[in-house]
């Protein structure tokens, strides 16, 4: 039988751990070819998403958890679900439901057919506001024209990945990630099926345009170098039409005797130039900031405990290895 991990990052999910397991059980309970186990991680949550995770795993033999130090984040946390999950392949799910639990036979049947990345592709956006909507398209489309790798339009983490992807997915390290991106890179065969997000099961979303607008800068830096090469060209051009109207003024001073505009026009000069640099040094920080990030080799999650066993590290970082008690 095919082993399958279903990843579950948690961060204040007290309310629907249970409804989420039991939702997934019984869609799980015929398919007859597969044995399931649950690896639910919960990422620092504040509310008692811990507690509940731990009754849960005490009741079910099939659910397994990892408890992090602190809240690091959603990518993080999905590292450390791979890093931790064994068997053929995973499935990656929130816990909120919004990923329907009835995708998941078709999934493995197209894994089956030989495909590596199997992906549910979200079919509208009709649910959101138009903002939100606008930003997205915007991004898709300055990502596809600027970065080396095109990245699956309206495809999230809900997806299944054979043991072939996982494995290539534990070799990058990187702290700031963008696993979107990720998915992408590592390549191997994908199949896209389309689905509609379903409403929160309960509580509201954490996500605000502040963390997807950092979400997005962490995909355009991580993926490609077009910001940089565009402040090279965007200096270059200042100078040129700085080095045309310096030829202009000085053309029309000496040939007409015209006066060399003044404080106006000095202003705007300087205001406009000082943009430009400001903003050219702004895009020189984020990747510099990202330089500096990754230099400290800091590991991108700590595990406090894992399946009730309080986690110890040893120098240099590593998974320990610690069985369910």
């Amino acid at each position: 039988m095919d082993k399958i991990t279903i990843i579950v990052p948690c961060y204040n999910e007290q309310e629907g751990v249970e409804q989420f397991y039991t939702a997934v059980t019984d869609v799980l309970k015929d398919i007859k070819d597969c044995e399931f186990r649950y690896l639910f991680i919960n990422d620092g949550s504040t509310d008692d998403t811990l507690l509940k995770i731990r009754e849960l795993a005490a009741d079910h033999e099939d659910v397994s958890y990892i408890g992090l130090s602190r809240n690091f984040g959603k990518e993080p946390a999905m590292m450390a679900g791979l890093d931790y999950a064994e068997g053929d392949a995973v499935i990656i799910m929130d816990a909120d439901l919004q990923h329907p639990p009835q995708l998941i036979p078709e999934m493995i049947d197209w894994w089956h057919k030989g495909y590596d990345d199997v992906c549910a592709k979200r079919t509208g956006r009709e649910d959101e506001a138009w903002l939100k909507r606008t930003a997205a398209n915007l991004f898709y489309l300055g990502m596809d024209s600027v970065s080396k790798i095109k990245l699956q339009r309206d495809v999230g983490d809900f997806r299944l990945l054979d043991k072939r992807c996982v494995a290539a997915l534990r070799l990058m390290r990187e702290n700031q990630r963008f696993t979107k991106g990720m998915y992408t890179w590592v390549g191997y065969r994908k199949k896209e099926i389309p689905f509609h997000v379903q409403p929160r099961a309960y509580g509201k979303t954490t996500w605000n345009y502040l963390s997807l607008c950092n979400l997005a800068i962490e995909g355009i830096t991580s993926f490609t170098t077009a910001p940089l090469r565009m402040t090279t060209m965007l200096g270059m051009g200042v100078s040129v039409l700085a080095l045309g109207y310096m030829c202009f003024v000085l053309f029309n001073a000496l040939c007409y005797g015209d006066p060399v505009a003044g404080y106006p026009t000095l202003i705007t000069v300087m205001l406009f130039l000082g943009g430009v640099q400001l903003l050219s040094l702004g895009i020189i920080g984020e990747y510099l900031g990202r330089v500096f990030t990754e230099s400290k080799h800091r590991p991108a999650y700590l595990v406090d405990e894992y399946n009730g066993i309080k986690v110890i590290y040893d120098s240099p970082v590593k998974k320990p290895e610690v069985t369910k008690s």
